[in-house]
């Protein structure tokens, strides 16, 4: 779901402080509620100087609140040990969650710094918290007698949550053994941010030069100005100057007919963070590994991947890698065939050489266009940001769930370049906020993803509504050209707003339980549904309009991009099934100290792609030096299989829509009751009860042209 580059112009916000200083708490606009309507946090009168005051302050508010649920002499129960454990840490959770987003949106070097300090405070607040013996004594005796207190099913639920999530943590361990694991913990949190740092340096400082304008030849026009500016901007004016980020990288790769160009950007990628002393994440890796190994010890499993797979649908390594490699065979011998279709196209029009990984993208577009008469020009000037969203996105969730978005061009904002929105349910009441930020800039991480800046909560009666915001960095503007999207672009709007429709939708009593607070192997469902309605014809006709003329897209168009859909699925697919099995293959070894040592990160993955006979033309979708999904953090660790686990449910699941109608009441309001139920029930219950039956891979690999 989720994600980095920097210049000092993306806080343009926020007052800029001293990031080392610290001033009083008494004006602080964490320790007070927000001055607003809907709680959204006054972005304007934060300064950087705020954040650790906060965090301490916010320490000491979650360990006094502890210390109460420990000293209560009454039994146990559940409102008085978990939902006050629940409901503690409001300072905290505050504080951490503006830090957490402009730390991958908008991390400027005082930003950078800030999180550098205060992670380290922020994991050893949540070692303490669920490493107390006190206080997990307390969580025990109320799992353990939950039928006896009368709990409903979902605090029971809660309850078995904190329990496990304590276990998970540490809980169970000897005083020695918890000190073992906050060690390792802390270094983990260090060497997981230096790897995310060192991804944002090397993209943001891997720059790379063109002073030939016959080089260009082929790249869209707002590529080419947009790499003029960044050229001058550098100090090279009259070149072009790129960078491996997403967009950027696409296009050349896509459209640049010069092979030496396609090359320097393939390797500029590819590369990332892999080269040379500063920036290399090579010794992060090894000590990541090492570090994940010992914890699973510590806690009882024999690999890192027997840890992180254990809570999940999957429950083992084995039934996760069993699934990919459903998956992967078909895959790799669609990519055969699309091979052989480039290589013939290349050689009958006068390209004799041996097609090679940084041809794919430019060879897939020249077949796809001569197979279908299509290419991504021909469809790209339909496709306006501000057209997908409102008439795309929104459009869709009104018809679907009867919600509306009123923008709120006042509203605070941690970057000019973000809109706000109020969004209503049927009823005009207010549901949610939602902010989008879908510019690229230089302090954004690369990527797209939904979180939470406030989650909602409807406890005794009340009925907090969550904040939730979406980011991206799509095409930019240029000049007076508004900001075209490509086909994936689209998609990927789609697919971080099903997030969003997942954390503004929810209808949950408990924080812990509200929105994407799901397990992994649901999260990703929903926004991989909603995908789904990019494509339809109602929702493509509403959101598609020429740029310049107004013209909707033409139903010949709409005709091409669907008989196209299924092109270039076997690379797609075996990019992506890939990269999960070397996520598999890096956590599902016992590692020992000495086989790290000299670790050959690169042989490594060649070794995998060996074993998996992966063809030689397709990378990994993100070799291991830049995969952030498992070595910047634990979010995904050993779990990247579960966009493919979930893939599986959307593409079973939207079946309900093709056969009932792509907004048939019935079918949004079952699809609607699970994103509202959050994580009050098992994951395969709330997708059954939508489904009506348990899913199967067969619609997958029929959607991707694999079966």
């Amino acid at each position: 779901m989720k994600k980095v580059l920097f210049t000092v112009l993306a806080l343009a916000a926020l007052t800029l402080a001293s990031c080392g200083g610290q001033k009083s708490n008494e004006n602080n606009p964490f320790m007070s509620e927000y001055p607003n309507e809907y709680g959204i946090p006054p972005f304007d009168k934060i300064t950087y100087a705020d954040y650790e005051p906060a965090v301490n302050a916010g320490i000491e508010e979650q360990n006094a609140e502890i210390d109460s649920i420990i000293k209560n002499t009454a039994e146990p129960n559940f409102e008085n040990t978990i939902l006050a454990l629940d409901n503690s840490g409001r300072t905290l959770d505050k504080v951490s969650r503006v830090l957490n987003a402009l730390g991958e949106s908008d991390n400027t070097p005082e930003m950078q710094k800030l999180t550098e300090t205060l992670q380290p405070k922020l994991t050893a607040q949540s070692d303490a918290m669920y490493m107390n013996d006190s206080l997990f004594a307390k969580v025990k005796a109320v799992y353990d007698n939950a039928d006896k207190l009368g709990m409903d099913p979902i605090q029971k639920r809660l309850t078995e949550k904190y329990y496990k999530e304590f276990v998970r943590n540490g809980a169970l361990l000897t005083a020695a053994q918890k000190d073992t694991l906050k060690e390792i913990n802390r270094k983990l949190g260090e060497f997981n941010l230096k790897f995310g740092n060192n991804i944002m340096h090397d993209l943001d400082n891997c720059v790379f030069f063109i002073d030939k304008e016959e080089d260009l030849k082929g790249l869209p026009q707002g590529i080419i100005d947009n790499a003029a500016k960044l050229a001058a901007d550098k100090g090279k004016k009259g070149q072009w100057a790129f960078t491996a980020t997403a967009s950027t990288r696409l296009a050349v790769l896509t459209y640049a007919d010069s092979r030496d160009l396609r090359r320097k950007m393939y390797e500029t990628y590819t590369t990332t963070a892999s080269h040379g002393d500063d920036w290399d994440n090579s010794e992060n890796i090894r000590n990541i590994l090492l570090l994940r190994q010992q914890k699973a010890n510590l806690l009882g499993f024999n690999t890192f991947a027997d840890y992180a797979v254990d809570p999940y649908m999957a429950k083992t390594p084995k039934a996760a890698e069993d699934l990919l490699m459903s998956l992967w065979r078909p895959a790799i011998k669609k990519v055969d065939e699309e091979v052989a279709d480039m290589q013939a196209y290349a050689t009958a029009h006068g390209d004799t050489a041996k097609i090679e990984a940084c041809d794919y993208y430019y060879y897939a577009e020249k077949v796809k266009k001569d197979k279908f008469n299509f290419s991504e020009d021909d469809v790209r000037p339909y496709f306006v940001l501000d057209s997908v969203v409102k008439n795309g996105i929104f459009f869709a969730a009104e018809k679907l769930y009867g919600i509306t978005f009123e923008e709120m061009p006042d509203a605070p904002k941690y970057n000019p370049e973000v809109k706000v929105y109020d969004v209503k349910d049927a009823q005009g009441n207010h549901l949610a906020v939602y902010m989008n930020d879908y510019l690229p800039r230089g302090t954004k991480a690369p990527g797209a993803w939904m979180e939470a800046m406030q989650e909602a909560y409807g406890y005794n009666g009340a009925n907090i509504r969550p904040i939730i915001y979406n980011v991206a960095s799509v095409t930019p503007p240029s000049g007076d050209t508004p900001s075209l999207l490509t086909w994936d672009e689209v998609q990927t709007i789609f697919h971080e707003f099903g997030h969003a429709l997942h954390g503004m939708l929810t209808r949950v009593e408990y924080r812990g339980l509200a929105g994407t607070n799901t397990d992994r192997d649901l999260v990703e469902m929903p926004s991989q549904i909603n995908e789904h309605w990019a494509f339809e014809p109602e929702v493509l006709k509403n959101y598609a309009h020429h740029y310049k003329t107004g013209e909707v897209i033409p139903d010949s168009l709409v005709a091409k991009l669907n008989e196209s859909a299924q092109f270039n699925m076997g690379f797609m697919t075996t990019e992506l099934v890939g990269a999960a099995l070397m996520d598999m293959y890096w956590h599902k070894k016992a590692w020992t100290a000495d086989e790290l040592k000299n670790l050959d990160v690169k042989a490594f993955e060649q070794d995998v792609k060996n074993q998996l006979g992966m063809p030689a033309l397709v990378e990994f979708r993100y070799r291991s030096p830049y995969f952030k999904h498992i070595f910047a953090s634990d979010e995904y660790s050993c779990g990247y299989y579960t966009y493919l686990w979930s893939q599986v449910l959307e593409a079973d699941g939207y079946m309900v829509f093709e056969k009932a109608g792509c907004f048939d009441k019935a079918s949004a309001d079952a699809l609607r009751a699970l994103l509202e139920a959050g994580d009050t029930e098992d994951p395969m219950v709330l997708y059954t009860r939508f489904r009506g039956q348990a899913p199967t891979a067969d619609a997958l690999l029929r959607n991707r042209g694999l079966k």
